[in-house]
């Protein structure tokens, strides 16, 4: 069974466990924290991103009587927040708020930060992936789109956030383990892309689920594809397919979507680490959490631990290797990296220098 599925949810225990350990930690480490604690995000305020982190920033707040202030710090794919946090004191007063485990900063070339060395990662939850196109295309469904594409390589094109970000990496993805080539258009977001594949201005609107569900459920699009394990039926009924009942491989290997991560530096104390990561728990199993993740149509994934360590690490192997292939200008190759090709990572992983934390909550 793939490592995904096996850390799909976080199980009542370990909330339950979560909830004893906030409670022993508040009454044994009383001195932390004794000021406000700043957590930075790495994308401008109103994204995906940030919504999920400053939910979850309020619910470890509530859960613990912390205080915990929220600041935007974007830029260059979130190394300038990054290095904000990492030339901060290692005692947990700075956390960072990042997507897909902040993998762009080192694959896109801005930065040395590895995140299963350098940081401790505690994912929140997923953004599903979506193709969709306008009800008068040509294309109808996902199969129709391969055909297309295979018999005009290059030539169909798709709308992306951006080169190098995650809509466009989670399309590449899509194409390569369907076999077929797509001419990628860069818009200034996920919004954007939408917009475009509804003013005809590409054959296919990339970007995610809750970009494209309202268009779908008002059939301004159609939908080809999202990346979540099922289908979603919309309010009035229409159906968004899922990728993994068409195109089983590419979740074999990796979901294809984009993640909501909290980060706290590795050398933290370890009794630091254990009460955030605690209330982190406690918080993204919050119904305040799991209402906001579904009003979004974005999907409640807790993972920590060894699991959120490999699976940041197979993240920025696969960014690698869809980089190189497209080409981004600055990208660094898996070897540059130090990381093996997608195909052989299992044997690789885990690499001589990883260390796993002790944390109890697993």
């Amino acid at each position: 069974m793939p490592n995904f599925l096996r850390s799909r949810s976080v199980k009542l225990l370990r909330l339950a466990f979560a909830t004893l350990v906030l409670l022993h930690l508040g009454s044994a480490n009383a001195a932390w924290p004794e000021r406000p604690i700043t957590l930075v995000v790495m994308y401008a305020p109103g994204g995906g991103t940030d919504t999920v982190l400053r939910t979850l920033a309020t619910e470890m707040s509530a859960v613990t009587g912390w205080r915990i202030n929220v600041v935007n710090r974007p830029g260059a794919a979130g190394a300038l927040a990054t290095r904000y946090a990492m030339n901060k004191p290692s005692d947990g007063y700075t956390l960072l708020g990042t997507s897909s485990f902040n993998k762009y900063s080192r694959v896109g070339g801005g930065g040395d930060s590895r995140p299963w060395t350098d940081w401790y990662y505690m994912q929140a939850a997923t953004a599903l992936g979506s193709w969709a196109v306008r009800p008068e295309s040509p294309y109808k469904t996902f199969t129709d789109v391969i055909a297309a594409a295979k018999a005009n390589p290059g030539k169909l094109t798709i709308s992306t956030s951006g080169a190098g970000g995650q809509w466009h990496e989670v399309a590449a993805v899509v194409a390569h383990s369907a076999g077929i080539e797509l001419k990628y258009v860069p818009y200034a977001s996920g919004q954007r892309a939408a917009l475009a594949g509804l003013n005809g201005e590409v054959d296919i609107a990339g970007g995610g689920v809750h970009e494209h569900i309202q268009f779908v459920d008002t059939e301004k699009l159609l939908s080809l594809q999202q990346s979540g394990l099922t289908d979603i039926t919309t309010q009035s009924g229409k159906v968004m397919p899922s990728l993994a009942n068409m195109l089983p491989a590419v979740h074999e290997q990796l979901p294809p979507n984009g993640t909501y991560n909290l980060g706290i530096r590795r050398d933290t104390p370890y009794e630091i680490i254990k009460q955030v990561e605690a209330a982190f728990i406690a918080a993204a199993n919050s119904d305040t959490f799991k209402n906001m993740m579904a009003q979004r149509h974005f999907v409640a994934e807790v993972m920590v631990g060894d699991a959120a360590d490999r699976r940041a690490a197979e993240l920025e192997t696969v960014s690698a290797a869809t980089f190189e292939r497209l080409k981004i200008p600055g990208a660094k190759t898996a070897a540059e990296l130090g990381l093996p090709n997608p195909e052989n990572f299992n044997q690789w992983w885990p690499p001589q220098d990883y260390q796993p934390l002790p944390i109890a909550l697993e």
